[in-house]
């Protein structure tokens, strides 16, 4: 009679050679995690950088993404005054009310880093990161405006978790050409831009501030117009583009 405990049947051997590849395969997988953060953390940066000279059309095909970023200067606001600092504080958030929270996002951070690209001794963009809720997900972009702070040069979205063929259209080039030229506001100041549903009449006075929703995809385009009239109005940079056209 053989004996179990010597059999390479057992059940002490099986779960023994299954809790060493687990063990092996947990080694692996971390180190393989630890070899390639900086990998990807260098990825992300690089991913970031032309999402913004995209949004500001300042990205050629073929052209060298850092090559091409040297020519923006990135520079801390603090979102209350529009003011420039020296440094964010990173570890405090403000609550924004619900009746003010027109993005659904519920806090955001006292600072943001805005993005400034000069020409001929003039601001010739500035972009703004802006983000907000969706239908499934929060859209994270890059809105650059003209050197006026007033006149919108592109959008560009770069994570986000809507629907393919429906919200995820947001990162269509078609539906994208829709915002270079558009106004963010009317002359005596007000806040208009808007993703208005039907179709924006290119007749209209109106059509200046308007971009067509997105087919099938209320929520989303919701979420995009809501998120516009967040940041750039009074409790996001509101001030700092105030700031801007009166400088300019």
């Amino acid at each position: 009679m053989s004996d179990n405990r010597y059999s390479n049947d057992s059940i002490g051997k099986t779960l023994l050679v299954a809790v060493v590849l687990c063990l092996v395969c947990s080694v692996v997988v971390s180190t393989a995690a630890v070899a390639l953060r900086p990998l990807q953390e260098a990825n992300k940066a690089l991913n970031k950088k032309r999402n913004i000279l995209l949004a500001a059309g300042l990205l050629r095909p073929g052209a060298n993404v850092q090559r091409a970023f040297s020519q923006v200067q990135p520079r801390i606001v603090e979102l209350a005054t529009g003011e420039y600092v020296q440094s964010a504080n990173s570890e405090t958030s403000v609550p924004i009310p619900p009746d003010r929270d027109l993005a659904r996002i519920r806090h955001r951070a006292p600072q943001a880093t805005v993005y400034l690209v000069s020409e001929g001794g003039r601001l010739r963009s500035v972009i703004l990161p802006v983000y907000g809720a969706g239908l499934y997900s929060t859209l994270y972009g890059y809105l650059a405006l003209a050197g006026d702070g007033a006149t919108v040069q592109g959008l560009r979205f770069y994570e986000h978790g809507e629907t393919p063929g429906l919200g995820g259209e947001i990162d269509n080039p078609r539906w994208l050409a829709q915002w270079p030229g558009k106004r963010i506001a009317d002359p005596q100041g007000r806040l208009r831009i808007a993703v208005v549903k039907g179709g924006v009449d290119p007749a209209s006075p109106e059509s200046r501030y308007q971009v067509d929703a997105i087919a099938g995809a209320t929520l989303t385009s919701r979420g995009v117009s809501g998120l516009m009239r967040y940041w750039l109005g009074e409790n996001g940079f509101g001030p700092y583009l105030a700031k801007i056209r009166s400088e300019q």
